[in-house]
């Protein structure tokens, strides 16, 4: 639970910082913010990894157990268990996918900058938080 007490919120403030520049969560107008915005998506690959519980993130550390624990318990409901996070996996992916590295907008994304001083700072802890393996 800790773990999703810091991946969850980097991701909000993704989404935050999004906002804050567009003033829009519609998705097909965030396409393309890479090439503006490089340190946001790679906050936000970052993020979205720890989501996913990728091998070397915190959330691996929680999710691998469970699962092992699950499928010697009982098979079918961790089959069914697996298929949710692979399925999860793959939206937020495809949420990434889409949100940054679409096609790009550039009559609405010219003029938007990556975070600041401030948004960094505010960003690092959650990181650091979810990329750590104890």
């Amino acid at each position: 639970m800790s773990s999703h007490g810091l991946v969850s919120p980097a991701l909000f403030l993704c989404v935050g910082v999004l906002y804050d520049r567009h003033k829009t969560r519609l998705v097909r107008y965030y396409g393309g913010s890479v090439s503006t915005m490089p340190n946001l998506s790679t906050i936000s690959f970052s993020s979205t990894l720890a989501n996913m519980s990728s091998p070397g993130t915190s959330s691996f550390i929680g999710e691998f157990p469970i699962s092992v624990g699950a499928f010697q318990r009982n098979s079918l409901v961790a089959t069914l268990a697996a298929l949710g996070m692979i399925l999860g996996a793959a939206y937020s992916l495809w949420l990434y996918n889409r949100a940054v590295s679409g096609n790009l907008k550039p009559d609405f994304l010219h003029k938007f900058s990556d975070p600041n001083g401030r948004e960094v700072s505010i960003f690092i802890p959650f990181l650091v938080g979810g990329a750590t393996v104890r």
